[in-house]
């Protein structure tokens, strides 16, 4: 009866072709995917914010003696401050509970799937 819980009912499975670079552990191709997509999101809120500031800041100096528009210039660099500090934030916290939770830090950052 151990036998056959042990035994797979699929068979035998090989790995497409791009995922043979990672040998026998397709864990980490899709870890290595949640990855450049955390990474990828953050390098896209940061070229977001860059942009922000940027055009914020010509309308600042734009905005000549009409304080509407001075202060809605204000609030949007303030925003995108806060929005950069909660991006980072983020990586922080990841570290945090990755180390409460699963005992590496990384291990939010750097997922690693298990097979069952």
């Amino acid at each position: 009866m151990n036998n056959l819980l042990t035994q797979n009912p699929f068979g035998t499975i090989t790995a497409p072709s791009p995922l043979a670079k990672y040998g026998d552990k397709p864990e980490a191709a899709i870890g290595t995917l949640i990855q450049y997509v955390i990474w990828l999101l953050i390098i896209g809120a940061g070229i977001y914010a860059l942009i922000n500031i940027i055009l914020a800041g010509y309308s600042f100096m734009a905005a000549g003696d009409d304080p509407k528009k001075v202060a809605g210039a204000w609030a949007t660099i303030w925003q995108t401050i806060l929005g950069l500090a909660l991006s980072a934030g983020a990586f922080v916290l990841a570290a945090l509970f990755g180390q409460l939770i699963f005992g590496k830090w990384d291990a939010i950052l750097n997922p690693q799937i298990p097979i069952l």
